[in-house]
């Protein structure tokens, strides 16, 4: 071979080399810019460390809420199998869906209150977080105010006639007057703010390591925490949170559980699985996990939802065995 030709060769492969490189390089852009991660908007952790707190990130840009219709209520046909016990030995309840309601599939739900015949839900992503108050039938939000750009909202809880809301990096909570949504005050707080409900007593705070934060309403002092552990495992990425006849329901980011925990203890009593309750169809981004969960304790209804769900789900728990 003559050395043009050795030459034109040589120059081929390294083209080549320099082609593969850069579509690698996108793709591994790609993923990260779909699934941005706390601490850095382009990157996902590899693991996460036990007592870590991370949360997950924006999307790259705003999107306009577009108008939520009515979908029509079901019933899931066949239930979930509920699953006999966890590694720890845990119960894992399955589920069945008992109606779907609409819901904003632009909504970062990070918070969800069901009172008085209404939800009150809190978003989250920088730019578009807010405190909004939707008809559960239609998904229509009645009521909303917007926080500044600046934050990104996370958890909500009612206390009396208050709203408490959460934010996520920036240690400062908001308090609303129940009815009108005028800003009451600021509150400052010591972790990342995450999931929010109430016990009757207490508000209940968690900020996405394996602790549970109980604070007095009136000051908002941390007068105790616990660890919440199965068996003897922490669990960590503790998110929404929800107060259900005694028991605190928390989604666990990232994953399709639900812990049910004893708020004496911390002890994880029992898990929720819920995988396959959004069908793969009506998963948009990445970003799209489980987050949001509501307790009609009237009429005895749990509402779930996620983040970016166009879709609410009333579902009942099924029993393991």
């Amino acid at each position: 071979m003559g050395n043009s030709a050795l030459t034109r060769l040589l120059l081929g492969l390294v083209l080549v080399v320099v082609v593969f490189a850069a579509l690698v390089g996108l793709g591994n852009q790609w993923r990260s810019q779909a699934t941005g991660e706390a601490g850095s908007p382009l990157a996902l952790p590899v693991g996460i460390v036990p007592g870590a707190s991370t949360s997950p990130l924006a999307l790259a840009s705003p999107l306009p809420s577009p108008p939520v219709s009515p979908l029509p209520a079901a019933v899931s046909p066949l239930p979930t199998p509920a699953g006999a016990v966890s590694g720890a030995g845990t119960p894992v309840y399955g589920y069945r869906v008992v109606n779907v309601y609409p819901h904003d599939p632009n909504a970062f739900t990070q918070g969800l209150v069901f009172f008085d015949g209404f939800l009150y839900e809190g978003t989250g992503l920088r730019g578009r977080s807010s405190l909004r108050k939707v008809e559960l039938e239609s998904g229509q939000v009645l009521q909303q105010v917007d926080l500044p750009d600046q934050y990104f909202g996370e958890g909500i809880a009612l206390w009396e006639d208050r709203i408490f809301q959460l934010t996520w990096q920036a240690r400062v909570g908001f308090v609303y007057d129940r009815e009108s949504f005028s800003l009451l005050e600021e509150f400052a707080y010591a972790t990342e703010g995450w999931g929010l409900t109430q016990d009757g007593t207490h508000l209940i705070m968690s900020d996405g390591t394996a602790n549970l934060y109980f604070l007095e309403p009136t000051t908002l002092e941390v007068v105790r925490q616990v660890e919440v552990r199965d068996g003897a495992q922490p669990v960590t990425r503790l998110n929404e949170l929800e107060y259900v006849e005694g028991e605190i329901y928390a989604n666990i980011w990232q994953t399709d559980r639900i812990a049910r925990i004893d708020p004496a203890s911390g002890q994880v009593v029992a898990w929720v699985d819920l995988a396959g309750l959004l069908p793969p169809a009506d998963r948009g981004q990445p970003v799209d996990v489980l987050n949001g969960i509501a307790y009609d304790s009237e009429a005895k209804r749990l509402f779930v939802t996620g983040k970016l769900w166009p879709k609410l789900f009333e579902i009942e728990l099924i029993p393991p065995g």
